[in-house]
């Protein structure tokens, strides 16, 4: 996650300025980050959707911007909303090791793929070679009614924010 500068809006929804709102109460030591307001791990989630793919049980919820799924042949995957990116975390039962890092103010993700729905089935395309697979027995409604929530629950201005490249990845480009 990007800092949010003194003259943005709030990311609370206030409607006030940053520096009106919630940096008085996280510099006084009342408010924490917005990550810790919501004491999110996105490791810890990724734990539960393996575990029930190592169950082989169908599962599918959202946190946030992200989806999780898995599938009764053992699979799971994490999709995020606002660029369609998406990595598996397990395959047939097996956790994969997450490419996740995260701290109490940003989580980076490695992310393998890009997702898209045609005629209501859940594709994949990998990134490095290009290669675009269907994802079968993928729970696509499910999957489709979390992304709608996710799209209604967030104002268009914010998700598009969710994004804010590093300072390094501006310099390598």
């Amino acid at each position: 996650m990007a800092k949010i500068q003194r003259n943005q809006s709030c990311p609370c929804g206030s409607g006030k300025k940053h520096k009106h709102c919630c940096l008085i109460l996280q510099q006084s030591g009342s408010l924490s980050t917005p990550m810790q307001q919501m004491n999110v791990s996105l490791l810890e989630e990724i734990t539960k959707i393996q575990q029930d793919a190592a169950e082989f049980k169908e599962q599918v919820y959202q946190l946030g911007v992200f989806v999780f799924f898995s599938m009764e042949n053992g699979d799971a995957w994490v999709l995020e909303a606002t660029d369609s990116d998406a990595v598996q975390v397990a395959s047939k039962g097996h956790p994969y090791q997450p490419p996740v890092t995260e701290d109490n103010e940003r989580i980076v993700v490695e992310w393998s793929h890009n997702f898209a729905f045609q005629k209501k089935r859940l594709f994949m395309t990998g990134y490095k070679d290009g290669a675009e697979k269907e994802i079968l027995a993928a729970p696509t409604q499910q999957i489709n009614a979390a992304l709608r929530r996710i799209i209604k629950q967030y104002p268009k201005e914010l998700l598009n924010k969710v994004h804010m490249r590093d300072e390094e990845d501006l310099a390598s480009s």
